[in-house]
């Protein structure tokens, strides 16, 4: 498991973030600068910047691109207007 905000998520090995956050049900973990639309993953393949995360401390994280590991500690935009 890695934490979401504080709070626990299982994942299976080999999934990215993004995958785990949807499997989970949560399809946006961030809103846009400009109007706060919802925003979670779009591309997949790490090209559209919307489904950043803070990974351990270390922000502008594409969690299409990086792969769930036991312990770590992911914050989300949700609710701010990153």
């Amino acid at each position: 498991m890695f934490t979401v905000d504080g709070e626990p998520l299982p994942f299976v090995p080999g999934q990215t973030l993004a995958a785990a956050l949807v499997a989970s049900g949560r399809i946006a973990w961030r809103t846009t600068r400009g109007g706060r639309r919802p925003r979670g993953v779009f591309c997949g393949i790490g090209v559209c910047y919307d489904c950043l995360v803070t990974v351990d401390g270390t922000g502008g994280q594409r969690a299409c691109l990086v792969q769930a590991r036991a312990g770590m500690a992911v914050t989300t935009g949700e609710g701010d207007d990153a």
